[in-house]
């Protein structure tokens, strides 16, 4: 779902584990956040946004437009995501019916890097979607990103082995 030259292959390859939480979803007192850990060499960092009243499928498109929109340089990317929504969605098997603004938020995101989009369960135990699972809910609990929500996040995670083949080169978020 890019517009990058699939021929040409960004030499960087980024992992994305994408989160976004919406506590009353549905609900006048609704408040939601997103979460995106964004891995690099075995090296992990967490972006977070606290959204207000938006619905949960909201924070979820906006946690995976979070994680693209940090990059700062086009990338491979694989993501993951506990949203069959964003990940059918994105992937042209479910109809965008609602959420065009959040949907053109992604898609911009999305538009210079090669996106691979994957289903990781959530509640599943995985260090990684778990822990930005849990940031989510503590921004949209406390109402405001506390930066110490997120680096409690890439502690839980620590560091994880490099990937084979990664181009060294400057940070990339």
């Amino acid at each position: 779902m890019s517009d990058i030259n699939p021929n040409r292959r960004p030499a960087k390859s980024v992992t994305i584990f994408c989160d976004g939480s919406s506590l009353g979803n549905g609900r006048e007192e609704t408040r939601a956040a997103a979460v995106a850990m964004l891995g690099f060499r075995g090296l992990w960092r967490a972006f977070g946004t606290y959204l207000g009243k938006a619905t949960n499928q909201q924070a979820e498109i906006a946690a995976a437009a979070l994680g693209l929109e940090a990059l700062t340089e086009p990338c491979a990317v694989r993501l993951y995501t506990d949203s069959r929504y964003v990940v059918e969605t994105m992937c042209g098997r479910f109809r965008r019916k609602t959420n065009h603004e959040w949907w053109k938020r992604l898609d911009n995101a999305a538009a210079r890097h090669q996106v691979e989009w994957n289903w990781e369960q959530g509640h599943a135990g995985h260090l990684i979607q778990e822990a930005a699972d849990r940031a989510a809910r503590k921004i949209a609990a406390l109402g405001h990103v506390e930066p110490s929500v997120l680096q409690d996040a890439v502690d839980r995670v620590g560091v994880t082995e490099p990937e084979d083949g990664v181009e060294d080169g400057p940070e990339l978020f």
